[in-house]
């Protein structure tokens, strides 16, 4: 009897064996399968932003003239000398409106003062150099006659240079695109950049 009792529980352990296996593979399924279902919900969701991407993407390639990642073109201007305006003399270190002179200007006779600088303009698109070149003399011209306008204290400044560089892009812009009657000149020209910038 004895005998009959010990192959009775081996018999039921290999049920047992056999009812852990199943749970085991079943569980692993599943998990597989949810594991695959989350993976395919966050491609889904990648890609919905993704084509969102894509059209801001394209956004940006229109206003940008379609130039959207591509590396920006310059138009080199040969350099400029040309002399300042004089600052306003006035007893004291003082100009005209009462404020003080900076140090370097402060001298009784400022003298004639000039300025080199070299240009390269900034533009939206491969066609507007060839628009500049053709106009080159007329925008050789008109900055010229804007820089020599302005006097040494204008352009000390960082604000002074900023304010230089926007009053030729807008001058240039003109000159290439000339506006309609009333409208703002709205040309080639993105940024005028200064690389070199001496006054003496």
């Amino acid at each position: 009897m004895a005998a009959k009792e010990e192959a009775a529980p081996a018999k039921e352990a290999p049920k047992k064996g056999k009812k852990l296996l199943l749970i085991v593979v079943t569980l692993g399924v599943s998990l597989a399968l949810v594991a695959a279902l989350a993976l395919w919900a966050l491609l889904s969701l990648n890609k919905g932003d993704g084509d969102e991407g894509d059209e801001d993407e394209e956004d940006v390639q229109e206003v940008a003239g379609g130039r959207a990642g591509a590396p920006p073109i310059f138009v080199a201007l040969d350099p400029f000398t040309v002399n300042l305006a004089r600052t306003p003399q006035d007893s004291g270190g003082m100009t005209a409106d009462g404020k003080e002179r900076p140090p370097s200007l402060a001298a009784p006779d400022d003298g004639d003062r000039y300025m080199q600088a070299t240009i390269s303009l900034e533009v939206e698109s491969p066609g507007a150099d060839a628009a500049i070149k053709a106009r080159m003399p007329r925008i050789r011209n008109n900055v010229t006659l804007i820089m020599s306008g302005k006097t040494a204290s204008e352009l000390m400044t960082s604000e002074g240079k900023k304010a230089l560089a926007r009053e030729i892009r807008d001058d240039v812009n003109r000159v290439v695109n000339p506006p309609a009657k009333g409208k703002k000149a709205n040309g080639p020209v993105v940024d005028v950049l200064f690389t070199a910038f001496i006054i003496q």
